[in-house]
């Protein structure tokens, strides 16, 4: 079979449906204490990163994701200064949220060194501020290392995780969230990211009343595009202890960043729910 006519597909039983991408080549492979990585070369979508099979992120469309994890959190926070990021192991997030000249410090902590460290050979421009002093990557037990943070210690807490099967199980339910409430300020934020609204609102709605039980009382789901994810549509939800979800939208508008995707008009945007989603999660 030649480079043009070869092809990787993930089906995804829960909306009966498929992605695929063209590939040239295979060209690293790892199987880790915890998973099996994957990294292709496609034709159109630069280099791609599949976990037991399931596509994780491609050169081409991950600024989406990335920048959606990490903006709206740290713009709606008054003053965000110590930032924990669970899982997020191609470091991708990790380099947004440092982006933001206030932080003082973030601590990555996943379970799987080797994500990271193919990150670091095959997607270099995700691992840009790895060697950021105020960057702290860690490999260990993100549920652990949740549980024994030091109460009211931090502002945000972004979980970049997989499909809540696997190593990433642990952190959609009631006992993980509380983890992460008692080491968030009061004004603090927890995001998730929340899977695809377009077909498990059913599991958006699951987790924000998981979040609920732990003490969160306000939550904000934003949708956003991620052609590589199952639909295309994808989502993360935010959690606050206390109400209301405005953001800095003059700081927004005046970032001294530049990013791909995320602006002050598309935070707006994304805020303003289709209404389907909201009757399904407001009802």
């Amino acid at each position: 079979m030649n480079a043009e006519t070869t092809w990787h597909y993930e089906n995804f039983e829960p909306s009966g449906s498929a992605i695929g991408f063209r590939i040239t080549r295979k060209l690293d492979e790892v199987q880790s204490p915890f998973q099996k990585i994957e990294i292709f070369e496609t034709t159109d979508w630069g280099n791609l990163m599949l976990i037991d099979g399931a596509v994780m992120l491609t050169s081409r469309d991950n600024f989406l994701y990335h920048e959606m994890m990490s903006h709206p959190a740290l713009f709606t926070h008054t003053d965000p200064k110590q930032v924990v990021i669970i899982g997020g192991g191609d470091c991708g997030t990790l380099r947004e949220v440092l982006k933001h000249p206030g932080v003082e410090r973030a601590v990555q902590c996943d379970i799987d060194e080797q994500v990271t460290r193919m990150s670091e050979k095959y997607f270099p421009e995700l691992c840009d501020s790895n060697d950021d002093p105020r960057a702290q990557l860690l490999f260990d037990d993100g549920i652990a290392y949740m549980k024994h943070c030091e109460p009211g210690s931090l502002d945000v807490v972004i979980v970049d995780s997989t499909d809540p099967v696997g190593p990433a199980e642990g952190l959609f339910n009631k006992s993980f969230f509380e983890s992460c409430f008692r080491a968030l300020k009061d004004d603090g934020i927890l995001v998730q990211q929340s899977e695809s609204p377009l077909v498990l609102l059913d599991l958006i709605k699951a987790m924000r009343a998981e979040m609920g039980k732990a003490g969160f009382t306000s939550f904000q789901t934003l949708p956003f595009p991620q052609p590589c994810y199952p639909t295309g549509w994808w989502s993360c939800t935010l959690a606050r202890k206390g109400q209301g979800f405005d953001f800095r939208e003059a700081d927004a508008r005046a970032k001294a960043f530049t990013s791909k995707y995320y602006s002050a008009d598309i935070h707006r945007g994304a805020a303003s729910l289709p209404p389907f989603v909201a009757e399904a999660l407001e009802g």
